[in-house]
Parts: C-alpha cells; structure tokens; sequence
C-alpha cells in the first residue's frame, strides 16, 4: 500500500528515524521457537524411553545409596542448565517461569520499530474522530482516558500481569495435583528434589507461555485485539508496527482501516470501563476452571513402576524422561469444567459480538468499507492465529468463529427488536446475558427481554400487595408487638 495517513509509516520503509532495534539479532542456534537449542523445551539430550529390569520405588534399599551419587548427580545437572542461556534458568519460584516466558517471547518478537511521535498523535487523533462516531452506536459514553501507540516489547510487558491472572490459577492447580498424587514411594524418595521438579515445571509452563505471546506480540493490532482488556483501565493503544503490516495487501483506503481498528478498541474501552464486572469474571471463569483439574495417574505409577531410584541420581536424563512422560497425561476435564469452559467461550464472543455490532452501526454510513473490513477480521480470527492457539494451549479453549458470528446476530436482532438502551441493559449484570442455548435460539431470549419489565412490575405489585397486607395484620393488635409481645413482656 502507499504510505498510511495519521502519520503511520509503513514496515521496512527505511525512515531515518525508525531505525530497526538493533540489540535483538543474535539469537541462539536451534529450534527457532526454542531458545535452548533443539526440539526439547529444557535443552538437554533425551534418555530412552522405558527403561526395563530396574526395581520399583518401593523396592528402593536406602543401605546401598552411595551419597558420591550426589555429587555426581548436581555436576551433570549443572551441564544441563548451562545450554538455557543467561537468565532463563531464573525467575523460577511460582507455577509459571515468568522470566523464561518473558525472554523466550523477547527474542522471538526480535527487531522492532521504535515508536515516532507521528504515531502517537495519529493513534489518538484516529481513537478521538472514532469515539465521536461511536456516541450513535451506544448508551455507554467514552471510557477512554488516554490513547497511546505501542510497540510489541510494550505489549508483551503490559500485558504480562493479565496473563500471569489467566496462566497462574491452571499451573498451580496441575502442580498441586501431580505432587498430590505422586505414589507414596516416589513422594517419600523425591522429597528433596520436589523443588527442582517444580522448576523444571515451571520452565516448561513458561516456554508455552512465552512461544504464544512472542507470536501474539507481532500480531495483535490493538490492546483488546483477543477479547481481553489487557492495557489498564481507560487506556486506548493502537500498535502502529502491525497496523502496517495487517493494511499490506488490503484493497481497503489506509485511513479507513485505521479509523475502523481504532472504533474496535474505543468500544472495547466503553464497554469494558462501564461494566465493572466484566473484568474480573472473565478471570474467575478461568479460575473455576482450574479448580476443577484432576489427571489420570494411573500411568505415572506404571511409568515409576520400573526406575531405579539410584539410575535417577546417577543419570538425570532419566529424570527428565521421566518428567517428559508425565507431560502426555492429559488433564481430564470434569462436567464442571466444561461449563466453567463454555460461560468463557459465550462470554469472549458476546464481548467481541457486541463490538462488532456497535462499530458497524457507528461507521457503516460513514467508512464504506465498514462491511468488508469486518469480514476481515472475522477470516482473521477463523484462521486460527495466535490469540485461538494461546488460549487453547494455556485454558483449554477454542474461541470458535460460529459462536462469534451468533452473537453479532443475537445482538442485531436484540436491538431491532427494542432499542439501544435495551441492549446495553443486559450488561448490567451478569445474570442477565444471554448464554449459550440463547445464541441459538435468540428469539427466545429476546421474547424473555420483553417481557421482563412486565414479570418486574408484576413481581413489584405482588410484592406491595403482600407488605400492605401484612400492615393491616399489625395494625389489628392491641400493642406494638401485639399480643404475643404483651403476653411475653
């Protein structure tokens, strides 16, 4: 495309002043989504799998434990970490290695633009010509405080605490079952090195985490690009760098693009700053989620069924073999997860269903590619990016298009059925958004929303009716407390 209006500049288009971050081009060999080097997340070499003729846990004789073992044993693991690089062994004290996932995500986002001051005010220009638009489309006024232009590493650092609230509740849930569950022998031996076990699973948590938010961090255009509200409150941030990138290619004018992507973030904003719940229960959502994990350790035990304690000390490969298999038993998920699963998945798409709607009715008239724009991202979304692959990873869910797709129309056919003030008004509480049955059949939620003023007044009625009775009973006694209360006196 030509250059992009607001004071955008396109990627790679050799500005003097936006000069590529230069402190981020060596990067180690290997996997390239690996900074350990190789396929193996810890960077160390595998040991066969399943090794045979050695005792069990319970057949373990403490008398012949030669304590040279543990020399040799803190040598080798030494020689492991050494190939983590600098800093990536650290940071490792909770459920989730946040200093492994920071870096990790750091050096796969690489060079960057810096972000001109151009940028900054096209950013808040674009947000401002946009919340104008959006007072037509919604009863909720402007939420935004502040509009702000950031690269990918500002994402990636003001995004961590949300994702630490989403990451933390799951990871401590599977740490605490596996100790839980560990058979009593191997809890008994393993003692000592549970600490070093819940390392090594933190690191692992943590490169998960960071390969996702490396990969989100080039992608995401805007700070609710996913759903969440991931800037603080009352923020607006545009990510000039991607904007460029996603206009690359699109036949739409580069001012509407903007514009649109700027309309998509004011109305997460409105939306997010004037319902005060909505924050917190998409992060305890999570959180009920998580409390409901349990694993089949059933194949654990028959993985320690035939390890030799003291192969473990002597040759820690065994010991990462072991932690590697117990990576394939997979969490099983209970009914009450698959709820707690389905209220997130209904919630992220009424999020994303109701500000596509507000959009469409703000700038339909006035941007003309409105329409296909929209079909962009919902291709967008439909493909599978980073955002669908980071929470399937991390929460287990799939963000699926048709649940979106259901609730823009729900949301469409709610307002031609009653007004905006009506719509808006099931954001008022919890209780009253529809849930998953009402994305297919919305008439049904929508014949409840109508008539939910009149089983108010009625219950309203009902309710005065029953109080004046019961000041005529009262009234009838020959005390203030009646008879009883004389006869008690």
């Amino acid at each position: 495309m030509s250059d992009l209006p607001f004071g955008f500049s396109a990627s790679g288009n050799g500005d003097d002043d936006r000069d590529k971050n230069s402190g981020d081009k060596d990067k180690p060999g290997g996997n390239p989504g690996n900074p350990f080097g190789g396929a193996n997340p810890f960077g160390f070499a595998m040991g066969g799998q399943g090794s045979g003729g050695g005792q069990g846990f319970g057949d373990f004789d403490p008398s012949n434990f030669d304590p040279n073992m543990l020399g040799q044993m803190f040598s080798q693991l030494g020689s492991m970490f050494s190939g983590m690089g600098a800093g990536m062994a650290g940071g490792g004290g909770g459920p989730v290695n946040y200093e492994v996932a920071t870096n990790l995500a750091r050096q796969q986002i690489g060079s960057f633009t810096p972000i001109l001051e151009k940028e900054i005010s096209a950013s808040a220009d674009a947000v401002r010509l946009a919340d104008v638009w959006l007072d037509d489309a919604t009863t909720f006024p402007s939420g935004v405080t502040q509009t702000v232009a950031w690269t990918p590493v500002q994402w990636l650092e003001e995004s961590m605490d949300t994702w630490k609230g989403l990451c933390n509740p799951v990871a401590e849930q599977l740490a605490r079952t596996w100790q839980d569950n560990l058979p009593a022998e191997a809890a008994q031996f393993a003692g000592p090195m549970l600490g070093m076990l819940t390392q090594m699973s933190g690191m692992a948590f943590g490169t998960q985490l960071g390969q996702g938010l490396g990969q989100l961090a080039k992608e995401v255009l805007t700070s609710t690009d996913i759903g969440l509200p991931l800037a603080p409150e009352g923020i607006a941030v545009l990510l000039p760098e991607a904007i460029a990138k996603f206009a690359e290619g699109l036949e739409q004018p580069a001012q509407e693009i903007i514009v649109f992507l700027a309309a998509r973030e004011a109305a997460h904003v409105r939306l997010f700053t004037h319902v005060g719940w909505l924050r917190q229960r998409l992060l305890s959502t999570v959180e009920e989620y998580a409390r409901g994990i349990s694993i089949d350790f059933s194949g654990i035990t028959d993985a320690t069924s035939n390890i030799d304690p003291t192969e473990l000390l002597s040759d820690p490969s065994k010991l990462e073999e072991l932690i590697s298999s117990s990576t394939s038993f997979e969490p099983t998920t209970t009914p009450e997860q698959k709820a707690a699963l389905g209220r997130l998945e209904t919630l992220l798409a009424l999020i994303e269903g109701w500000v596509e709607q507000v959009v469409t009715r703000a700038l339909g008239d006035r941007i003309p590619s409105t329409g296909a724009l929209t079909e962009t991202i919902r291709r967008r979304r439909a493909s599978g990016g980073p955002a669908e692959q980071t929470f399937a990873t991390l929460v287990g869910l799939e963000l699926r298009p048709r649940k979106v797709r259901e609730a823009s129309e729900l949301w469409r056919r709610v307002f031609e059925a009653t007004d905006l003030s009506t719509r808006d008004g099931v954001w008022a509480h919890p209780d009253l958004l529809p849930d998953s049955d009402d994305l297919d059949n919305p008439a049904a939620f929508i014949d409840r929303l109508l008539h939910k003023d009149t089983d108010l007044d009625d219950a309203i009625a009902q309710l005065e009716k029953s109080l004046a009775e019961q000041d005529d009973t009262e009234s009838g006694d020959d005390g203030p407390n009646g008879q009883s209360g004389q006869a008690g006196s």
